[in-house]
């Protein structure tokens, strides 16, 4: 029999940690212990406290009761420093990586290798080291690629790599797999195999639940800053891991339409833009429909979808919005029109971060909550509220910074800026990137009413369960074309991937 002397110590311990700002609990007596060469999968709803935790463990934030214990070695706080020194490192949701440097400038950025008497930076020295790390992620660009020049999947690898380099005994993964393909997600589960296998411990934060059935050791779950339960290996279930997380079974993702299809409102015909100039893509959307828009990594999706915002000029094709010519020459003429487009990083591209969420929500439609050429600070908020309460935004205060949110709060503010103005055709890239169950459901939830109310609804996903789940149709582009159309009769993975490799 195995006696608790024979067990090997905890590599790290969180231990009744609490974190409270004015007003508001974010963490209460939260316990959670790490062991070494084990794979903790952390899950639990956007604002269940998940980044709270991270951020105190990385040393960003201090507790305001509670210890960290590392080694045995209790403190009351980590600084960024010593959460470092101990080997903690991080793989951020939101890409931390400079555009205007290269892959390996990245990659040692503070840590750079230098040579020499006056102890200048050794380019070639760090390009070499930064190899094995790119094979190791398996990244098909190399260390003198500049970063302005990698798409988001591939940044995403660049974190994972740069993590690498740290000599890490934790790594802490926050949706590393949101930007990946599944090819790259098969990368990923190796490169996490590896780490288990030398002892390194992973704390792998993630919505995709499939992943943490598939890597997962152990599953700790928070629900409203508390630990709601655990799951070992053996526990570890798709069904099991969402009562923990919202306290209830989901039902399925797709619903049907209330009611008969309508009348095409917006098409596309042979429509070429700059990325793809020989491709000619052709789709359309009907009223009451939510046609999902597949495709792999680089299929074109993404610069279809600003093509069709005015974001890029189109090389060729004509688009149409309920039978007229649209006029796409800039994003203020297609959002006159109705059409909006719900970005794939609406931190770079849906938000300003640094301004309220009631300035967020109206800044597309000033027009509207002004007179006479001033903003009426009574109209602005009471759009905010009309917004946070129809889409359940968790904020006491829409005055508060938009970059204080979740990210499923965030992707909300960015919806609600739409939903406040007189949508006809809305563009969904990527809407669910890094949201957790609960708030997945509800915008699925949203799409429908909008779709049922004869709203045009594209969605553009990498999510496999998602696009099968809550399209009414599906569009698989190739290279910039579309590769072919699937009715919901004949949804199914396979289907998907093979016009998505062109296959027969």
């Amino acid at each position: 029999m195995t006696s608790a002397q024979d067990l090997p110590a905890p590599l790290l311990v969180l231990d009744s940690i609490c974190k409270t700002y004015p007003g508001v609990v974010a963490l209460r007596d939260v316990t959670i212990t790490v062991m070494p060469g084990e794979v903790l999968a952390l899950i639990g709803e956007n604002g269940a406290g998940k980044s709270t935790l991270m951020k105190i463990l990385g040393g960003v934030i201090a507790p305001s009761s509670g210890r960290i214990i590392i080694d045995g070695l209790a403190h009351d706080r980590l600084s960024v420093a010593q959460s470092q020194g101990a080997g903690i490192a991080f793989v951020h949701q939101e890409l931390n990586v400079f555009d205007n440097l290269d892959v390996a400038a990245n990659i040692f950025l503070g840590r750079e290798l230098r040579s020499g008497p006056f102890g200048l930076v050794d380019v070639r020295a760090m390009r070499a080291a930064a190899q094995p790390l790119l094979d190791r992620v398996g990244a098909r660009f190399g260390p003198a690629t500049s970063v302005a020049e990698l798409s988001l999947a591939e940044r995403q690898l660049l974190e994972i790599a740069k993590a690498l380099s740290l000599d890490a005994r934790v790594v802490i993964m926050d949706e590393p797999s949101s930007s990946l393909t599944l090819k790259e997600t098969q990368v990923l589960m190796k490169v996490i195999a590896d780490l288990k296998a030398q002892g390194i411990a992973v704390i792998y934060i993630s919505h995709r639940l499939g992943e943490v059935e598939h890597c997962a050791d152990r599953v700790v779950v928070l629900r409203d800053g508390q630990v709601a339960g655990g799951l070992t290996r053996a526990e570890i279930s798709h069904d099991a891991m969402i009562r923990l997380m919202i306290g209830r079974d989901l039902k399925a993702l797709y619903t049907p339409p209330a009611r008969p299809l309508g009348p095409v409102i917006l098409e596309l015909e042979g429509v070429r833009n700059s990325t793809n100039p020989n491709a000619a893509a052709s789709l359309s959307v009907r009223a009451g429909e939510i046609v999902g828009v597949a495709g792999l990594v680089g299929a074109g999706r993404t610069e279809l979808a600003e093509a069709v915002f005015g974001i890029t000029r189109l090389r060729g094709g004509s688009v149409k919005l309920d039978g007229a010519p649209l006029d796409i020459s800039s994003p203020r003429s297609t959002i006159a029109a109705g059409v909006y487009l719900v970005p794939e990083d609406r931190k770079r591209t849906g938000l300003v971060l640094e301004s309220a969420i009631c300035e967020n929500i109206s800044m597309a439609d000033l027009g509207s909550v002004s007179s006479r050429g001033l903003v009426s600070e009574a109209r602005l908020h009471a759009r905010a509220e009309a917004q946070r309460t129809r889409l359940g935004i968790k904020t006491a205060d829409v005055d508060r910074k938009a970059a204080e949110l979740s990210g499923g709060n965030q992707q909300k503010v960015v919806l609600g800026k739409w939903l406040s103005m007189r949508p006809r055709m809305i563009i969904f890239d990527e809407p669910t990137r890094g949201i957790d169950v609960g708030a997945k459901a509800e915008i699925y939830r949203l799409m429908r009413e909008l779709a049922d109310a004869g709203v045009g609804v594209m969605m553009i996903s990498s999510d496999m369960e998602e696009v099968i789940g809550v399209s009414d149709r599906i569009v698989v582009l190739r290279e910039g074309e579309v590769a072919g159309a699937l009715d919901r009769a004949d949804f199914s993975e396979h289907n998907v991937l093979k016009l998505a490799v062109g296959a027969h």
